[in-house]
């Protein structure tokens, strides 16, 4: 990684970056030993961020948590929609390479939010407009999300039978198929669903990642009969090209 240019600007960041990573607030002294910056540099910025709301001092548990402008931070992201926007033209691209209707998700709870559909020409309608939203367990876009879910979260969002909704009279109805499922997507990288969500239609899908291995969208392709895959390694190489736009390359 290249030296940055403004080491004060690179610290603030990082700590802002590892704050959000965190499930619960942290003391400044764990800050600077995890992050390898000296105390006294972490105090004064964490006194900047503070003052502009960034972070908060819990003066009772002497930890520090991120701040409601942080929150901001996240709703300006939401309303300008850069994930949309930059997902947009990769999958406009990859539906016409691959000759089917593509589309980008995100999770909302145990759901599929379907945020871009480019629709390849002479390709029925799909039940995937933007807006729609689907189970999770059922969809690829969702299987490859979930499979990349720590294993705590998906017990929490999947504790037992009643979890589970049903379509069309197939997929996993409990946990333990469940599991299943997502042992086979970590296995191959690739997600895939066959008439689950609707008959006579299939889909492969791969999740896109941020820096810590979340995942914070899928890329899927859907096509009509009982052909494999059109192209499994375009719906990969579409996944990695956005995760690289967002700034998560991992490589």
């Amino acid at each position: 990684m290249a030296r940055p240019q403004v080491p004060a600007a690179d610290q603030t960041l990082r700590i802002l970056r590892h704050l959000a990573r965190r499930p619960a607030p942290i003391a400044a002294t764990a800050l600077a030993r995890e992050l390898g910056i000296p105390r006294s540099t972490v105090y004064h910025l964490l006194a900047t961020l503070e003052a502009h709301g960034f972070v908060v001092h819990l003066p009772q548990e002497r930890r520090w948590g991120l701040g409601t402008s942080a929150f901001e931070l996240a709703g300006g992201y939401a309303r300008q929609e850069p994930l949309a926007r930059l997902g947009r033209p990769i999958l406009a691209a990859l539906a016409d390479r691959v000759g089917e209707s593509a589309h980008l998700a995100v999770m909302s709870g145990r759901d599929v939010l379907y945020i871009v559909e480019e629709r390849a020409a002479r390709r029925p309608a799909l039940v995937t407009d933007v807006g729609v939203r689907l189970p999770a367990h059922l969809t690829a876009t969702g299987r490859a999300m979930l499979a990349a879910l720590p294993r705590a979260q998906v017990r929490a969002l999947y504790p037992d039978a009643h979890a589970f909704t049903d379509r069309t009279g197939s997929g996993p109805v409990r946990p333990s198929e469940l599991r299943e499922v997502l042992r086979e997507v970590r296995q191959t990288g690739l997600a895939t669903e066959d008439g689950e969500v609707t008959p006579g239609f299939r889909s492969v899908a791969v999740a896109v990642h941020d820096h810590g291995g979340w995942p914070i969208a899928a890329v899927a392709v859907t096509w009509e009969g009982e052909r494999d895959a059109p192209a499994e390694t375009e719906v990969q190489e579409a996944a990695r090209i956005l995760q690289t736009r967002l700034g998560y390359d991992r490589r």
